[in-house]
């Protein structure tokens, strides 16, 4: 990582690693909040000394260190100041809507050294989608620099005739305050220091956070952390990479929550997708039920909240459709884009009813299902209706705005769907994966109906499931590879890539025994199987570029899902490799962190090579290594039966695993797994409060 962010709720700051955002900055850096750019400058600067950089941290995500010093001062051939005798450190955190940052100074000379300190901020309220070379043609007032003994407002009135302004203030008061610039000047006596605490406030339409005591905005950040790690699952291992890998991904997860008013659901990812998104934060929540069940509400609500009601072109909406992504920026609350919210996704309504039954099949509030239930009939009635276009059974999509997205699976690239000639699939398009999450869904929610005492309905589901499985076995499977295609297209063709895609319809279930078995093995072949990770596409397909976004490279969330579906037929072995593979992968990361995605080289090159634009922290990177543990256990709950299923098995590497308060129905599991041998592993269960039958096997 060449930047720096921390991030809490909806505002976070993404710096150069220095903790500097430089003047026409064009890396998209800044202080960003509801989708704009609140400081696009922020400098702080020894004026009369050169420094450098020492270390830069953001370990913990809600606060960054960032320590420099200087290099040696001459002035007519004599050392003024010594270097590395000026240390410099630079503490920020951002808590309840206002970002704090102390500046401090400490001489290690024996003799007294002059500073002057420049603090330099500016704020040209840009629209993400502006600061992201999307769109451009801001066409809203900047208003004059107001200044007082101690701050700096600057304010802008956009074309949504939305005031927003940036409130930065500074204790001690400064020496001086210019338009932009604050200046201190210090003596710092030997071995003495200096301190300067800043706050910075975003503010709309004149409404602000309130800025408290710093030491009590710490505490209560620090305390909500606190709060958080009480909540989830604790995982021991004898493997500290990957105690490291879990504990690093419930810190991202943490980090990327957010609420709008229905519950904390994970946003995308920093630092470009701080938002709502249907897919991302759905994944998230499907990925995060062995560690933090309470995520998934928060996220069904939200997306329930903002449901599609009507056919809507501009936005592909329509009724019953769950949402894509939201913005809230100037472009979209002027009409320019149609991000308020926009709809084109396929995927997130099926995905939005796979996870309200894995919900209710995880904690048995049947209570909360029963008020989702309008919005689970109508995103049913989307699926069969709206998203099944030509009434062929199956879902498929195609973009109506002039202003949308194009391929609206999770790879949504423009160049990811690529028939066997190098020729580009048109949409229409049915996704191999999206009939899965169908078929899923239908599945998983006549069990819910069931118990609803809807067995019509209920009936009803599993029939058209059933005919959807039939009816993919013969349209998807391309004989030549044994493999499933990534698509069908607009004229019903096989798309003859061989792609990850139908590792997703292993985790659905829609594969028969005989073709789950050559996909399990395919995807763990060389072509697919870097050493790594499971590649987006095989290094046999016309496609395949190692450095592709979507076609040859490698996703964490993508392999995650391989490895549910992997374990779901039980292939043990299969889905255990591809956890070593990130374990391992893992390691070559800052922070032990896996990224948004990497690159699809073999791991016979040496280390994973990094994809250049990644996102970090990404949410369902994040969500992968904690999937594993789900998938180590072979926990399958089943509240509603009074169950749970459990059917270990530890990769290579891990002999041990502890795990407390694993929180399933109304109470939780502690679990002690031993591998012995290569076929001898024993379950413990150490405690039980879930008044559930734990089986084995």
């Amino acid at each position: 990582m060449n930047y720096r962010v921390i991030k809490e709720d909806d505002l976070f700051l993404l710096t150069d690693s220095s903790g500097n955002i430089h003047e026409g900055d064009e890396q998209g850096l800044g202080l960003f909040t509801k989708d704009t750019r609140f400081l696009s400058q922020f400098e702080v600067s020894v004026k009369n000394l050169e420094m450098i950089l020492l270390s830069s941290n953001a370990a913990e995500n809600y606060i960054g260190t960032i320590r420099l010093t200087n290099k040696e001062k001459v002035e007519n051939g004599e050392i003024k100041v010594w270097r590395e005798s000026i240390a410099m450190e630079r503490k920020r955190f951002i808590a309840e809507g206002v970002l704090y940052e102390t500046v401090s100074f400490r001489n290690h000379n024996v003799y007294p050294v002059e500073l002057e300190i420049g603090i330099r901020v500016d704020a040209d309220y840009k629209d993400m989608f502006e600061v992201r070379g999307y769109l451009d043609g801001q066409e809203g007032t900047h208003h004059p620099v107001e200044t007082g003994k101690d701050r700096i407002r600057l304010s802008y009135t956009g074309s949504d005739n939305v005031e927003r302004a940036t409130i930065v203030t500074f204790s001690p008061q400064p020496k001086t305050i210019s338009e932009k610039e604050a200046v201190y000047t210090f003596s710092l006596a030997p071995f003495g220091t200096a301190e300067i605490d800043i706050s910075i406030t975003p503010e709309i339409d004149r409404e602000r956070p309130q800025t408290r005591d710093r030491s009590e905005a710490i505490r209560r950040l620090e305390e909500s952390y606190r709060q958080w790690d009480a909540a989830c699952t604790t995982v021991e291992t004898d493997n500290e990479t990957f105690n490291a890998l879990v504990n690093r991904s419930k810190k991202d997860i943490r980090v990327l929550l957010t609420d709008v008013g229905y519950g904390q659901f994970p946003v995308a990812g920093l630092p470009i997708f701080a938002v709502p998104f249907g897919r991302d934060s759905l994944i998230a929540a499907l990925q995060l039920f062995a560690i933090n069940p309470d995520i998934a509400k928060g996220t069904l609500k939200t997306m329930a909240a903002y449901q599609g009601t009507r056919a809507d072109p501009w936005r592909d909406e329509q009724p019953g459709k769950i949402m894509h992504e939201i913005r809230c920026g100037e472009l979209a609350n002027s009409g320019k884009i149609p991000f308020t919210p926009y709809y084109g996704t396929i995927d997130a309504t099926p995905l939005f009813l796979v996870l309200a039954a894995e919900y209710y099949h995880w904690t048995g509030d049947e209570a909360f299902i029963g008020k989702l239930l309008p919005n689970i009939e109508r995103a049913l009635e989307w699926v069969d209706t709206y998203g099944d276009r030509d009434q062929d059974g199956y879902v498929e999509y195609f973009q109506e705005s002039s202003k949308g997205i194009a391929n609206q699976g999770w790879k949504d690239s423009g160049d990811s769907l690529v028939h066997k000639d190098g020729s580009l699939a048109k949409a229409p398009i049915a996704l191999a994966e999206v009939q899965g999450y169908v078929y899923d869904a239908k599945i998983r929610l006549a069990a819910v109906f069931d118990r609803l005492g809807q067995p019509d309905k209920a009936r009803g589901l599993r029939e058209s499931a059933e005919k959807l499985k039939a009816d993919f076995a013969r349209d998807f499977w391309m004989q030549d590879e044994e493999f499933v295609a990534i698509a069908l297209d607009h004229e019903k063709n096989q798309v003859e890539s061989v792609t990850s895609n139908p590792g997703h319809c292993l985790w659905s279930g829609l594969l028969t025994e005989e073709q789950a078995q050559k996909v399990a093995d395919r995807l763990l072949a060389p072509d697919m199987f870097s050493g790594w990770g499971i590649r987006t596409m095989s290094t046999k397909s016309t496609g395949y570029n190692p450095m592709s976004y979507h076609d040859g490279s490698v996703w964490p969330h993508d392999n995650s899902l391989c490895v549910m579906g992997l374990k779901r037929y039980g292939f043990h072995d299969h889905a255990n490799r591809v956890i070593e593979g990130l374990i391992e992968t893992s390691k070559h990361f800052e922070y032990d962190r896996l990224p948004e995605l990497f690159c699809g080289y073999p791991k016979e090159e040496g280390y994973p090579i990094p994809y250049p634009v990644a996102c970090s922290p990404q949410a369902w990177a994040a969500g992968t290594p904690l999937v594993f543990v789900k998938v180590i256990l072979g926990l399958m709950p089943d509240v509603p039966a009074g169950i749970v299923r459990l059917s270990p098995s530890l990769p290579k590497g891990i002999n041990r695993m502890v795990i407390k308060n694993l929180r399933v129905g109304n109470g939780s599991l502690d679990l002690l797994i031993q591998k012995y041998n290569d076929v001898h592993t024993t379950l413990k269960v150490l405690h039980n409060s879930t008044g559930l039958q734990v089986v084995t096997g």
